[in-house]
């Protein structure tokens, strides 16, 4: 069975993470009714930057008021902060950093596609793109993510399925940007764990020759279709389509949220 082709669409301003998280919300209320009335359903790959955010997931372990203590302190630092549905506990996103939502239709295959193999998937598409992209061999790890060594962890993944439609996804760390803010929390509750970053682990960068998030998207798209064995198609969000208009209100937000913290509060 030929699979129909994903579309995708790379966001050029960093997104607040309440609005692509609405964003997300919107398109897989779509794909749900669009699938019960007529199958014909799109699965799509957001590709953008956060503004500063530090996330919560389902598995943190502390108290309510413990979660609040922490949420006041991380606002104090810059950055917004958010109680989400993804699986996993505390992780922190913004410029710097690739986010991938891939809002994906699971039942597509035959049979359809699980949940680990599909998060087995997304971990294939980071590493192939360090190993092809940047001569970078990821290092095994018992967590899901993907680590330089041991101790130090380039990319996470955290996923939400509901009717076999997917939310959430991975991030990252392109720049050493995120890494100061990484490094006021416990992220994803691994203490013995550091971000790294892809432009601290090659050789390739330079001040003249910089990596950029905008740089590694194209190579990166290419590789998810390449892994998930289907086409990408550049979606035009000129056209007339309720998620086409989702897409371009929550780029006038990005616009209109104005600048963003670069460095956390001493």
């Amino acid at each position: 069975m030929t699979l129909p082709p994903i579309f995708f669409h790379c966001f050029k301003t960093p997104v607040p993470y309440t609005t692509a998280l609405s964003l997300q919300e919107r398109i897989h209320a779509l794909q749900l009714v669009t699938r019960k009335a007529s199958r014909s359903h799109r699965d799509y790959l957001l590709l953008l930057e956060h503004r500063p955010v530090y996330t919560f997931g389902r598995r943190q372990h502390e108290s309510a008021e413990e979660v609040h203590a922490e949420m006041t302190r991380l606002k104090g630092l810059g950055a917004d902060c958010v109680a989400t549905q993804r699986g996993g506990q505390t992780t922190y996103h913004g410029p710097g950093q690739i986010v991938g939502y891939p809002l994906l239709d699971l039942g597509r295959t035959s049979p359809p596609m699980g949940i680990r193999d599909y998060i087995c998937r997304l971990q294939k598409t980071l590493e192939l793109h360090l190993l092809e992209g940047h001569n970078i061999r990821h290092a095994p790890s018992e967590h899901t993510g993907v680590f330089l060594d041991a101790h130090t962890k380039v990319a996470s993944i955290g996923v939400q399925v509901r009717h076999r439609l997917t939310t959430h996804g991975f991030a990252m760390n392109v720049t050493k940007e995120p890494l100061a803010w990484f490094d006021r929390v416990v992220a994803c509750g691994l203490t013995d764990v550091r971000a790294g970053c892809i432009a601290g682990a090659t050789k390739a960068e330079t001040v003249s020759s910089p990596i950029t998030v905008a740089d590694e998207l194209p190579a990166l798209t290419s590789r998810f279709g390449q892994v998930f064995a289907r086409d990408m198609v550049e979606l035009d969000v000129s056209g007339d389509g309720e998620v086409e208009e989702a897409i371009r209100a929550t780029e006038r937000e990005a616009v209109a949220a104005g600048p963003w913290s670069q460095t956390p509060a001493p």
